[in-house]
Order: structure tokens, then sequence, then C-alpha cells
């Protein structure tokens, strides 16, 4: 097991035989191996993944030796099974050559965050009537009983809305462009634009 980092772009179709495939379409940025993780030291096997702020920030260049904090503007860690450590070293750079011979994937990535909102909208209420002198046309209604006088666990209310962490197991991989080092998955991806997804194989 191990991962990539990539960034949403949009989605789009894909024709395969004689059907339309909904895809969309991640962007993979330039990934370097900064560490590791070991079972003498940490207990358990991982790789540290860094991803370069820019190509030109990216490369050690005329009288640069080491890169520092501020090359780098997300870092990742992905599990690996044990004997996997050894095909990766510090310093490495991650491709999508990682990617050959894989049909699915595991994403995670956080939903798109839609604020403070009220019952109907974050629960898909039905509401209550909308004319003859109704006053309660968006309210949540009961929330409880007499005893206990308290409201139960769970209960479906207004609150924080989005930004919860969404993980999507065995998503086909339709499309791999190693020139635009794009790939491209089946169905759609939580997160707006420019959302830094994580990729699991």
């Amino acid at each position: 097991m191990a991962g990539i980092l990539a960034k949403k772009l949009e989605m789009t179709r894909v024709v395969k035989g004689d059907a339309f495939i909904p895809v969309t379409l991640l962007e993979v940025p330039q990934l370097k191996v900064v560490g590791m993780k070991n079972l003498k030291s940490d207990w358990y096997e991982a790789l540290i993944v860094w991803v370069l702020a820019s190509e030109e920030g990216g490369k050690l260049g005329k009288g640069k030796t080491t890169l520092n904090k501020s090359d780098f503007t997300s870092i990742r860690e992905f599990p690996l099974n044990e004997g996997d450590s050894e095909k990766y070293k510090v310093g490495d750079d991650l491709t999508l050559d990682s990617l050959e011979g894989i049909e699915s994937v595991k994403i995670i990535a956080f939903s798109k965050w839609k604020g403070f909102t009220g019952a109907m909208k974050k629960h898909n209420f039905h509401g209550w009537p909308g004319g003859h002198g109704s006053k309660f046309h968006r309210a949540l209604g009961s929330i409880g009983n007499r005893k206990p006088t308290k409201v139960h666990k769970g209960k479906k209310m207004h609150g924080h809305h989005g930004n919860t962490k969404v993980n999507l197991r065995s998503v086909p991989v339709e499309l791999i462009n190693k020139e635009l080092w794009v790939i491209g998955v089946r169905g759609p991806v939580p997160g707006g634009r420019n959302t830094m997804v994580d990729i699991i194989f």
C-alpha cells in the first residue's frame, strides 16, 4: 500500500466502447519522498511525501544543496505494507509510473464547506406548509419529549455542514496521461476545484 497526492481539476467524460463514462480529472504535482517510518523506531512502516511548491523551487539550483520547508506546500504520510519500504528511498520523486497495473484506488478528500446551515438544507427535510398562515416554513420541529428532559444524541439538527473527511473505496481508474500528469477516476470526488486529494493504492 502506498499513495500519492493530487489536485482536483474538474469533471468530464470519456468514451469507452458505446458508453460515456463520467470521470474526475486529478492533476498530480511534483512529489518527493522526504522521510520513511520503520518498524524499529516507529512500530510501523510509512512513506512521508511532500508537494513541491514550484518546479523552480524544488530543484537544486546553483549554490543550493538542500531543500527547505518553504519549497513545499503540503505533506502527507502514506502507510506501507511490510516489505514495501525497500522500494522507496528518501529523495526519490514519485511519478505516475507507480500507478501502472492499478485498476482501482482509494480516495480520501474533504467535502465542500457550506458553513452553518439549517436542518432542511443539511438533512434534506421536507419542511412545513408554505401557506395557510403557517409560521414554521423551514423550522426544525420537535427535538424531544418531556422525559428525558434533554435532546437525544444524534438528533438531526442545524449546524456545521460539510468539510468532513470522505473515504471512497475501489474507485476505478479510467485515464492516465503521463505527459500532462493527469489521471481520471470514475465518478465524482469530494471537494471543490483545487482541493488536494489523497490517492491510496
